[in-house]
């Protein structure tokens, strides 16, 4: 099972370590390793995330998920995205930016480092909505029931996850002009350029959200009325006919799954030239690391691990949470790798620790044969 579902990413992972000896010697090879870890403790909440949705898709679609999907993700998000960064902010063409990629390296660092700000802020803004929208939820299911509860009693107010990532979206925008006003206004335009970034987020997250959760919403009406004309065409020896909503609904939530690869490659990418500004070691590396995210997504959806853990998902979630804010406070300061990587981590490791927590005492609350009124306070979370 480990070697069917992480083949591919064990031999992605020799061939781009063999690449990387061969255009730049074992240092090279070093810095492919160290993005690559990078990427994957960057990215492990976006695995444990994507597969609570792609869990809902079929075998076919997992199956474009880890190889179109991958594509889209490697060359798209590792290679392309830098590379158009660069031509949109420095205003020139896509082959003079390839090129400034690999004859001044320091240059092509610079124009990605300058378009920071407006990547933050989509991407924040991006996750942020993600985030709200789960804890503004009422979950039958709680992790942290203290915080959860009167949440999902505040999430009732319609919009109310809008009204506040663009409350968040207005003090982020207002605190860089202010800041930049005092050093001289250099960087009011930029501030100008984090708001209208922002709203393009907040946009995506709607339109492709929005798109998803309506045709998730008719595939599951017409289950269900294909369901009963199962029956009646089983009670009238009739032939049952397909669902054809399905390939619609699969589109939208594979759609929706690589904008939210995208958001959450933004920190690793920008984080990568902290490593290397060489534009070829940057795209080995983390494709490698984006090989097992994918991996390790179809891993936790075909071994039932988020039905097991069930507290998987709320961590992933709050570490969406956490880098979302981290995103944006990056516009303005700096904050190393090692604590966006390190706060993801902590938190899905905390959910994990919960989750076998749980299933112990319910475990040992069946063997004592509680109340139903002691095991739905067990099942509630702490």
């Amino acid at each position: 099972m480990v070697l069917r579902t992480f083949g591919w990413s064990f031999a992605v992972t020799a061939l781009g370590l063999v690449a990387a000896v061969f255009i730049g010697g074992w240092q090279a090879f070093g810095i492919v390793a160290i993005l690559s870890i990078l990427e994957i403790s960057l990215s492990f909440d976006n695995a444990v995330v994507n597969a609570g949705i792609l869990k809902k898709m079929n075998a076919f679609w997992q199956k474009i998920f880890l190889t179109v999907g991958i594509l889209i993700a490697v060359f798209g998000m590792r290679l392309v995205f830098p590379v158009v960064i660069v031509a949109i902010s420095a205003k020139i063409g896509p082959i003079e930016a390839v090129d400034l990629a690999m004859t001044d390296k320091d240059m092509y660092q610079q124009l990605v480092t300058d378009a920071h700000p407006s990547i933050a802020a989509f991407g924040g803004m991006f996750l942020l909505m993600i985030f709200l929208d789960f804890i503004f939820e009422d979950r039958d299911i709680k992790w942290l029931g203290w915080l959860e509860r009167p949440l999902a009693k505040l999430g009732k107010v319609d919009m109310l996850s809008v009204c506040i990532a663009l409350i968040v979206l207005l003090v982020t925008s207002m605190t860089f002009a202010t800041q930049a006003h005092q050093h001289g206004g250099a960087h009011v335009d930029k501030a100008q350029t984090v708001l209208i970034s922002g709203i393009a987020g907040l946009i995506t997250y709607l339109v492709v959200g929005g798109l998803s959760g309506y045709f998730e919403n008719k595939l599951e009406e017409e289950e269900e009325r294909e369901h009963e004309e199962e029956e009646r065409a089983a009670r009238e020896g009739k032939p049952k006919s397909a669902v054809v909503l399905a390939g619609k609904a699969a589109f939208f939530m594979f759609l929706y799954l690589e904008v939210l690869d995208a958001s959450f490659s933004f920190d690793g990418v920008i984080g990568a030239f902290a490593v290397t500004n060489d534009i070829v070691l940057m795209a080995l590396g983390l494709g490698i690391g984006a090989m097992y995210v994918r991996s390790l997504t179809v891993y936790l959806v075909r071994e039932g691990t988020l039905d097991d853990y069930v507290y998987l998902e709320h961590g992933a979630h709050y570490a969406i949470g956490a880098l979302a804010l981290i995103l944006l406070v990056t516009i303005q300061h700096e904050i190393p790798e090692v604590i966006t990587g390190s706060i993801g981590v902590i938190l899905i490791a905390w959910s994990f620790w919960s989750s076998v927590r749980r299933n112990r005492r319910l475990a040992a609350a069946e063997g004592d044969g509680p109340s139903s009124d002691e095991k739905t306070e067990v099942s509630s979370g702490v």
